[in-house]
């Protein structure tokens, strides 16, 4: 973890103070008002890689190193309401990994933002089957995660119960700045973002609002 996250927000070169009386005013939003408060977790976009493939084990494990490394697919645009939804929050955030910052550079057009590794991906780690075994992406992917990695397969790894750990920080470092009545985007990764949903409802918050697991989809909650 990189330390504390922000407490505000700026456009590129700024300063991360403006007030979010300001920041209302000028945006424009199809989008009701955001409450005071407001944390809403969203996908990275569609990563440059292709899923279009039949792989091994070991290449599989050589995939998602490339997959953790890469950025975005080029030609694609957020959601327009993701958009105008980041112009109007007060704090963006994103994970480190490539493909999260270039997400939060879309939707951000500009502005600044935090870039924090406690909000990285939880890691994929394959069963060591024989090469013969020849998967989709997708599917190496739910075996890795739900067959393997959760049941504490880690090879080493971060730990499901490291993650969850890390998510439960992930979480209370976002819960003190809604505390301070600042609204905040985060542009992680789709697992992770279910990690730190689940945290955030264990901690009193609810889920007001999911979109699914696509990419740009989000997750909005506010305090009970």
């Amino acid at each position: 973890m990189c330390g504390p996250f922000p407490r505000g927000r700026g456009k590129t070169g700024e300063g991360l103070h403006a007030s979010r009386s300001d920041r209302l005013a000028d945006a424009v939003t199809a989008e009701p008002p955001i409450a005071p408060g407001t944390i809403t977790l969203a996908r990275h976009g569609e990563p440059a890689l292709s899923r279009k493939v039949k792989l091994s084990s070991q290449e599989y494990r050589e995939f998602w190193a490339r997959y953790e490394t890469m950025g975005l697919l080029p030609g694609q645009a957020p959601p327009e309401h993701l958009v105008d939804f980041v112009e109007a929050c007060d704090v963006l955030i994103s994970s480190t990994r490539l493909r999260a910052i270039e997400s939060a550079q879309a939707v951000g057009r500009g502005r600044a933002f935090a870039q924090e590794d406690v909000l990285v991906e939880a890691p994929l780690p394959p069963p060591r089957w024989p090469s013969w075994i020849r998967l989709s992406p997708r599917i190496w992917g739910f075996l890795a995660r739900f067959h393997w990695w959760f049941f504490n397969h880690h090879q080493g790894e971060e730990s499901r119960r490291e993650a969850e750990a890390r998510a439960d920080r992930a979480a209370l470092e976002l819960e003190a700045i809604a505390a301070t009545g600042q609204s905040v985007v985060v542009l992680a990764h789709g697992f992770f973002n279910v990690l730190i949903d689940r945290a955030l409802r264990r901690r009193g918050w609810r889920r007001i609002s999911r979109e699914g697991y696509k990419y740009w989809s989000t997750r909005r909650f506010e305090r009970r």
